[in-house]
This record gives C-alpha cells, structure tokens and sequence, in this order.
C-alpha cells in the first residue's frame, strides 16, 4: 500500500475533527480513549474509497499497525474496518497477528468487529477452532469474548459443539463482558434453532448469570 495514499488519509481523518463531538465520544466510551470526533457515518464515506481500493490488493499488516499506533480511536476503527474488507484473503496463518492487535488497546468497540473477522476465518479453516478453544480460557477477557461471539450470524452453520465448549468454559463469571457475549451468542443461534438453545440454558441454569440468561432468552 501506497504511504503517500495512507498518508493522505490520515491527513483527511484528522482534518475532520470535531472537538466537542470527540468529548462525546470518549466520555461514552469511559474516557479511555482520546477521539478526533467523526461518526461512524462520516468516517466510513471518508475512508470509502480508500478501502475499496486497498481490498485489491495484498492484505498490508503494516497499514493495521499504523492504524493501532495512532493516538485517536477512530484509526482503530479504520483498521477493524480495513480487515473486514480483507477478509477473505485472511488465512490461519494471520490468526497470531489477530490475536496481537486485538489484546492491544481492547475494548468493547473493537473486538465486536474482530471477532467477525476471526469468525470468518474459522470457519473457512476449520484447524483454527483448536486456538478458539484455547482463547475461550485465555485470562485475557477480550480473547475470551471473542471466542464466545465468533460465531454470530453463522446461522446454520454454527458449530454447536464448539459453541457449547466455549461458554461452558466461562460460565461462573462476574465479567459483565463476558457474560454479556454468552448472551448475545445464545439469543443470536435461537434465531436459527430455538430448542438448542432451551435446552442448553435449561442444563446449565445454575452457571449461567441472570444475564446472560435474559439476552439469551430474548426470542425464544
């Protein structure tokens, strides 16, 4: 990739802040991180034509980093949103590096568009299920919700021997961004099978928390 056309981009991003819309933003997100102040809207019709013509070319590890060493947030997300368009040149062998941005300056915001991006990745190579499972356990809590929500939107293809195995590895916890994940993974396979999920809540009952319960429970 072009540092010229990074560069500009850059330059782009940062000469459309927005000082009291970035006060906004970091104090949604506990002020943990500092924001230039552009909507997810905006930044994304910034930054369109830019990723779809890097989406032409070889994956760039390099842009990603530089995306993770900028101060503002918005950079992170136009990393999660450059490996969401690179995707499907994505293989096992980019799982590590995965794995390394994602436990870098985690929160919430990002790991909820990596874990789509490791999901797409599993499911094409299915040898990545075994670093799944590993994850499920990891103390890292962000490795751990991925793990749990990899698999939203799969539908029927859902692996629900693996999903199983992934929250019975967190089930007890007080982590609200765990349990949380448990939840949201539940209520979105209810979708596709209503039964699977009854009975799973109904045989661990005693380890799921009330919340996790409540989310799962939404439609069924």
């Amino acid at each position: 990739m072009e540092q010229t056309d990074i560069g500009q981009l850059f330059f782009v991003l940062e000469s459309n802040a927005d000082p009291e819309s970035a006060k906004q933003m970091s104090a949604y997100m506990r002020n943990q991180f500092s924001f230039l102040g552009i909507s997810t809207l905006k930044r994304r019709k910034l930054c369109k034509d830019f990723l779809r013509h890097a989406a032409k070319g070889e994956m760039d590890w390099c842009f990603v980093e530089l995306c993770w060493e900028r101060t503002h947030r918005e950079f992170q997300y136009l990393g999660v949103d450059y490996l969401g368009a690179m995707k499907d040149k994505l293989a096992a062998s980019d799982i590590p590096n995965l794995k390394r941005i994602a436990v870098t300056k985690p929160w919430w915001d990002t790991i909820d568009g990596l874990d789509r991006v490791v999901g797409h990745i599993a499911l094409a190579y299915p040898e990545v299920n075994d670093v799944i499972l590993a994850w499920s356990a990891d103390k890292n809590i962000w490795l751990r919700r991925i793990a749990i929500d990899h698999q939203l939107a799969r539908k029927e293809r859902t692996d629900t021997a693996l999903l199983e195995r992934v929250i019975l590895n967190n089930l007890g916890q007080k982590e609200f961004f765990i349990n949380k994940a448990i939840g949201w993974s539940l209520r979105e396979y209810s979708k596709t099978d209503p039964s699977w999920v009854r009975d799973f809540i109904a045989r661990n009952d005693s380890g799921l928390s009330s919340l996790s319960v409540r989310e799962a429970s939404k439609y069924l």
